[in-house]
């Protein structure tokens, strides 16, 4: 059964996910320091800057707690400081993997955590299909809807909704599927922002253009 990190992989590029797989995936020390940010809100919502700048956070000590000022001002802040479980193991129908969080309400809103920057709006595609797959996956535990998923990006102390909409559960169905056949290498992606940024860019053989061919230098 795939995990939410296949359909996320897939969703990016599943050449991509046709390289990683069987690979170490433990979280490495610093991407593990940005997720803790997360069950930190409170506390760094009055941290002076000293304690800020020591920390992996994105954004100056006075601008991360405006953000933070902003995200209190959010009717589920109690429930993201204060989660029903974290660490949840889901296991839906066709997928399954883990919530950082599960928040409190009537349906639950499974909770992804993010160490990297979001967008200027929404989430990024690959997040998006992870937070329906997880969404489903309760679903499936619970035998009732799951409308919403959350997606929080705490290093920026921003958290993004994710709905359900049809948008979204067919980019899922489509990384699903492209999980499915995966039993060789798929064909390579054109050239573009992607593959500049994979790690895996060598082994694939893509040629990306450098800064001044894509400028016309």
């Amino acid at each position: 059964m795939p995990s939410f990190g296949d359909l996320a992989r897939a969703a990016y590029c599943p050449r991509q996910l046709y390289y990683a797989r069987g690979e170490d995936r433990t979280l490495p020390p610093e991407v593990r320091a940005r997720k803790r940010l997360a069950h930190r809100y409170p506390e760094l919502l009055t941290a002076p800057d000293a304690t800020l700048r020591s920390l992996p956070v994105e954004r100056p000590p006075g601008a991360y707690r405006d953000a933070l000022e902003r995200l209190a001002a959010r009717d589920d802040w109690d429930e993201l400081i204060d989660p029903l479980d974290v660490d949840v193991l889901l296991s839906g129908k066709d997928c399954r993997g883990v919530a950082d969080k599960l928040l409190d309400g009537d349906p639950p809103v499974p909770t992804l955590v993010s160490p990297g920057s979001p967008p200027e709006r929404g989430v990024w595609t690959p997040q998006a299909v992870r937070a329906v797959a997880a969404a489903k996956a309760l679903a499936w535990e619970r035998g009732e809807e799951i409308p919403l998923a959350l997606v929080e990006y705490p290093a920026h102390a921003v958290v993004r909704d994710v709905r359900l909409t049809t948008r979204k559960k067919a980019a899922y169905r489509s990384a699903l599927s492209a999980v499915r056949a995966l039993d060789g290498p798929p064909p390579r992606l054109r050239e573009g922002d992607k593959c500049g940024a994979c790690d895996y860019r060598e082994r694939c053989g893509v040629r990306t253009r450098s800064l001044r061919s894509l400028l016309g230098l």
